[in-house]
């Protein structure tokens, strides 16, 4: 079943349900729509994008902030046969230009908060010949959304999808060089769907909060348990703890999936008494989930101790692999926190050395993954597709070891270790030690160049709000890691991370190590 036949198959089953919230905290606003009515948007969309020459294979762009109309227009774009284009919030103009330019896009559909943005390039997008804007005070260059909806049938615009159809291309984060377009078929959305209703047991009682945002395959890729089920979601505009959790208390949120750093300010916020758990209600939260990111384990044993009956899990995943299940701890495993898991329903993994060749157990490889979710490849770029995709299997660039027990822990990024005279060092292992220090909120660590050692590991810290420690301080609790795999380098800074949580050390090399020579401590 196309991912769309299970959207018109909940607006049959369950027309007068709500299928989507959006709350937005800071301006007081809340908004629904059942599943019938987002079906019906979906078809008006759909039959209006027909109605201006769009047709299969083309590509439609979404520039959009989470919002009740965001799904509405991807599965509206989607029902005609045309390619999604979602892009990052984050983008510049130039980075929209050049994205929109690559993928070929022939309309483009974006929000009031990209105005500016849009306004600089224009005029120079070649191949958009149509902007649809969604909101008020709708620019001149551009069809306002609404309007463009009034005069659109609601019925179904009756255009054959299949499994193997292109369904949408998905930018890459970018955190480690320009953005390539991901080409994703109907049929990987269907895998992911069916991916996350089997991993996290969703129902059509459940009721998910979204918060990441719906550009990036993880947010979405979860959801669609829940298009699965017909069961509702929440759309969170917002990552303040106190708006988390009232949203999870006032609309009987019971899946949850937060980024590392979200985790920590709740806590923070419990224990600091900004938030009071007594005022809230919190029953029916069945199951926290963390992705994006590697999850330490001192993290997850503050959660239980506040919120000792929550089922917990950890996705693994990449947009080359239509975002997270590929790898997932699962919620009877909590025993092996700090692993991403195991394979995920349907896929496979291999842990190899440089020359494709599997590891051992409990060495250090690459690791490959394979499975119904893997991307067709990089949008015309057969040269990317062919370094990453061989033989069926994706390479991650993610290096990672299998315990005795088959569970794979994430050692780090390829292209993050860092190689001080000639011995590997893996960045994460120390970031996952300093984080358990109870003044820092956020680290990262980074190569530093260096005359005799080639790199060394500097540790750019943020500390909590009001914290004051000092480089001697940080140095000195260090002392309990290997000599080796000791900071060289103390950096307070705040630590940049990108919409999904991942830490952008490209950023970062590029502020401290650019043409530098660091201090060997």
């Amino acid at each position: 079943m196309p991912i769309t036949e299970m959207l018109i198959r909940n607006a049959k089953m369950y027309p007068d349900e709500v299928s989507l919230i959006e709350r937005e905290p800071a301006t007081n606003s809340r908004r629904e729509i059942t599943w019938l009515e987002f079906d019906q948007k979906a078809n008006q969309f759909a039959n209006a994008l027909l109605e201006r020459g769009v047709k299969r294979g083309d590509r439609v762009a979404i520039l959009m902030m989470n919002c009740l109309e965001w799904l509405p227009v991807y599965f509206g774009i989607l029902k005609t046969g045309a390619l999604a284009v979602p892009l990052n919030f984050r983008y510049t103009a130039d980075e929209i230009k050049r994205c929109v330019d690559t993928a070929g896009a022939k309309m483009l559909v974006y929000g009031p908060e990209f105005v500016d943005r849009i306004n600089e390039i224009k005029d120079n997008i070649s191949g958009v010949g149509l902007f649809i804007f969604v909101g008020d005070d709708c620019p001149e260059h551009a069809e306002k959304f609404t309007d463009v909806l009034a005069g659109s049938p609601t019925t179904d615009p009756q255009i054959p999808i299949c499994d193997t159809d292109d369904a949408a291309l998905y930018f890459t984060s970018g955190t480690t060089g320009v953005p390539k377009p991901i080409l994703h078929p109907h049929g990987n959305l269907v895998s992911a769907s069916v991916t996350e209703r089997s991993h996290h047991q969703t129902c059509h009682e459940d009721c998910y909060l979204c918060i990441p945002p719906l550009y990036h395959t993880g947010a979405k890729m979860h959801w669609f348990g829940s298009l699965a089920v017909g069961s509702k979601a929440v759309l969170l505009r917002g990552v303040k703890p106190k708006w988390i959790l009232e949203a999870v208390s006032e609309e009987k949120v019971s899946i949850v999936w937060l980024l590392v750093p979200w985790a920590q300010d709740i806590l923070d916020a419990i224990e600091s008494k900004e938030v009071d758990l007594k005022d809230i209600n919190l029953e029916q939260w069945r199951l926290m989930h963390i992705g994006a990111q590697p999850v330490p384990p001192s993290l997850v044993i503050r959660w239980k101790k506040y919120f000792p009956k929550h089922m917990y899990d950890t996705n693994y995943g990449l947009s080359e692999s239509t975002g997270p299940g590929c790898v997932h701890l699962g919620i009877e495993n909590i025993h092996k926190v700090g692993a991403i898991g195991k394979p995920g329903n349907n896929w496979e993994i291999k842990i190899v050395d440089e020359h494709d060749r599997p590891v051992s157990r409990g060495k250090v490889g690459e690791l490959l993954l394979k499975g119904p979710g893997v991307m067709k490849g990089y949008y015309n770029n057969p040269e990317a597709t062919a370094k990453v995709l061989k033989n069926g299997w994706l390479h991650t660039g993610d290096m990672a070891r299998q315990d005795e027990d088959g569970f794979i822990y994430l050692v780090d990024r390829k292209k993050d270790v860092v190689i001080m005279g000639g011995e590997n060092i893996y960045p994460v292992q120390i970031e996952e030690f300093l984080r358990t220090h109870n003044d820092i909120k956020d680290v990262a660590v980074i190569g530093l160049p260096d005359r005799r050692l080639g790199e060394i590991p500097a540790a750019v810290i943020e500390l909590k709000s009001g914290r004051q420690v000092t480089e001697e301080e940080m140095f000195e609790f260090c002392e309990e890691l290997p000599r080796y795999k000791r900071p060289r380098q103390i950096i307070f800074d705040e630590v940049p991370r990108n919409a999904t949580g991942k830490i952008e050390k490209p950023k970062l090399r590029e502020k401290y190590a650019q043409d530098s020579i660091a201090k060997v401590v």
